[in-house]
């Protein structure tokens, strides 16, 4: 982010914020391609250069459009997808299959049909139920599929508890219990249409401690062991998942990525060592880590409401249906006026949304200029989980989403109109006549 002299206004890779705001209108997403860039340059140098056998997986769910998919397949990382729909937007776009994994802990056998149809790398499996759709699915096709299987080892993250996925009591993955994972192991060594490569583990969102990831890494080795003491199991692969932390607040400090992947290397190398194992292949999967901090969403300012000896609301022409992650896990982003950069902060507001509740607030407290009906508010780090979990609630509409790089913009997403909100809606045949 850097102002103008002359204008006095953001600019956000090259362009400046005001001229995107009247051009494509506001709410309005903005994605900075230079900063997808530099992070997945990151992960190369500092993971996939530095060590060997290691590959490193986008997990889409943090943001994922067709441009995104070029993106990532430009910079020669894969693709996680968690859903049909994800996956077929990836195979849309034309992403190589033989760089998706595919995640979830309930897939249908039709989103099963997709991927294994069209050879995608590796099916991440959640459950027995889901293995035996896959046998099913794989003999149909004569194909034979690759998948790791997805553990659950039991330990909780400092993290909200609606992201904290490693936990004993979650909905995600095998429980890292002996007789259960070794039950499942052998159905899947049994079958002549399933090809197990390892295990995978995910541990949550918003990380900012490496303790929980050595913790998993341990207890993931003593199986790997008791798996090849017990049925000379060999285990080729080991996704360690995602969940870096990002900073959202100007006073937070975000580890550096090295933080997490020395750490993990290195107790991967020293379980190897100890138990005298092969080295597996390691693969990591940062998804907001990749994308957060691209993003920066612009709204326009409407209604000021001041309540004297309280606080002043400022309410913007968007809110939780295009940010949810205020309303629903306490999310705390931080923003500035973007017409009025250069002006000193001598004001405190409160930044709500339009929808009709009370919990609809992006930010408290927000330090800003004076301001008024018509100023430009951007918020930072919207990158991930913004357009993606976005919603029609009150029937507002979707936001575009402009790409832009070395102040060059293009929409990459087009703004719905209402009567995108009507496609899909139709009339009884009882109210078709009448006027």
């Amino acid at each position: 982010m850097k102002t103008d002299n002359k204008q006095k206004h953001l600019y956000i890779d090259g362009c400046d914020s005001i001229s995107l705001s009247k051009k494509y209108g506001t709410p309005l997403y903005i994605v900075s391609q230079r900063k997808i860039e530099e992070r997945c340059i990151k992960i190369k140098y500092v993971f996939l250069e530095k060590f060997k056998n290691t590959s490193a997986f986008y997990a889409s769910k943090a943001f994922l459009t067709m441009a995104m998919c070029k993106i990532i397949e430009k910079q020669e990382l894969g693709l996680d997808v968690v859903s049909g729909g994800e996956l077929y937007t990836a195979l849309k776009a034309k992403f190589p299959a033989s760089r998706i994994l595919f995640h979830g802990n309930n897939k249908s056998y039709e989103e099963l049909r997709l991927a294994i149809e069209n050879d995608i790398s590796r099916i991440i499996v959640d459950n027995i139920y889901e293995l035996k759709m896959i046998e099913e699915i794989s003999s149909k096709f004569h194909k034979k599929t690759n998948i790791l299987f997805r553990l659950t080892p039991g330990v909780t993250s400092i993290t909200h508890k609606h992201i904290d996925t490693g936990r004993k009591d979650s909905k995600f993955g095998i429980p890292l219990e002996i007789d259960t994972i070794l039950g499942a192991v052998k159905v899947a060594l049994d079958s002549n249409n399933i090809n197990l490569k390892g295990f995978h583990f995910h541990l949550g969102s918003q990380l900012f401690d490496n303790i929980t990831y050595l913790k998993a890494i341990d207890m993931a080795f003593e199986l790997i062991k008791f798996l090849k003491d017990e049925i000379n199991f060999i285990t080729e692969e080991l996704n360690t998942g995602g969940g870096y932390g990002v900073s959202y607040q100007k006073k937070e400090i975000e580890k550096p990525l090295e933080y997490f992947i020395e750490s993990i290397m290195e107790r991967v190398y020293k379980n190897c060592n100890k138990h005298k194992l092969i080295i597996p292949k390691v693969s990591i999967e940062p998804g907001r880590w990749i994308v957060a901090h691209a993003g920066t969403t612009l709204y326009t300012i409407g209604n000021i409401k001041e309540i004297s000896g309280i606080r002043t609301y400022a309410s913007i022409d968007g809110g939780m249906t295009d940010n949810p992650r205020p309303s629903l896990y306490g999310a705390k982003y931080y923003g500035e006026i973007a017409n009025k950069i250069d002006q000193e902060k001598k004001y405190k507001v409160t930044i709500s949304g339009k929808c009709c509740e009370s919990g609809d607030i992006l930010i408290e407290d927000l330090d800003v200029p004076k301001i008024t009906p018509g100023d430009i508010l951007a918020v930072y780090s919207t990158g991930a989980y913004n357009f993606s979990m976005a919603s029609n609630y009150n029937k507002n509409i979707r936001p575009a989403v402009v790409l832009v790089k070395d102040g060059e913009s293009e929409i990459i997403v087009e703004r719905q109109n209402y009567e995108d909100l009507l496609r899909g809606e139709r009339l009884p045949k009882e109210f078709k006549t009448l006027k």
